[in-house]
């Protein structure tokens, strides 16, 4: 069997995108478990309340999800186990100098598979404030409107 093409969806944390401003993406793969990437391939992962943290010079994953695959006995691990990702070591250096700025983290925007690897698409982004956040909420009812507003007119 040759290898899939395209990428494939496992998880994608909307929130992410509601609550900060995306500057730089990045993509990462990441160290799993045999059961963990069945359990992937069934698209059992969540990636909501996770966040990444930078410690001697490599960076993890915490708080993602990964359900025990069913079929799976003592080898399934524990769910919310902290798993490494995996970059090139400059690339980690690089982040680690902009997180250093105040305001930037490192959150988790999807997880998918890209052949046959399992990749994270991780996003260095600043924080919005509540304002910032009305206002998105604004342009999204408008668009909703005029969606709306144009869908009547066609209909008629």
């Amino acid at each position: 069997m040759g290898k899939e093409t395209g990428n494939r969806l496992i998880a994608n944390n909307k929130k992410a995108y509601h609550d900060y401003f995306i500057e730089e993406k990045y993509e990462a793969g990441i160290s799993l478990h045999g059961t963990e990437v069945k359990s992937l391939r069934m698209g059992k992962c969540s990636i909501k309340e996770s966040f990444l943290k930078i410690e001697n010079g490599e960076l993890f994953i915490y708080g993602m999800h990964v359900s025990p695959y069913e079929k799976g006995n003592i080898f399934n691990k524990d769910p919310l186990r902290v798993k490494k990702l995996l970059m090139h070591r400059s690339e980690i250096h690089k982040l680690q100098g902009q997180i250093a700025e105040k305001g930037y983290t490192l959150v988790p925007l999807q997880v998918y598979f890209k052949g046959s690897l399992v990749k994270v698409q991780i996003g260095l982004a600043k924080g919005k404030k509540m304002y910032d956040k009305r206002q998105d909420i604004a342009k999204k009812d408008q668009r909703r409107e005029a969606e709306r507003d144009f869908k009547v007119k066609n209909l008629s």
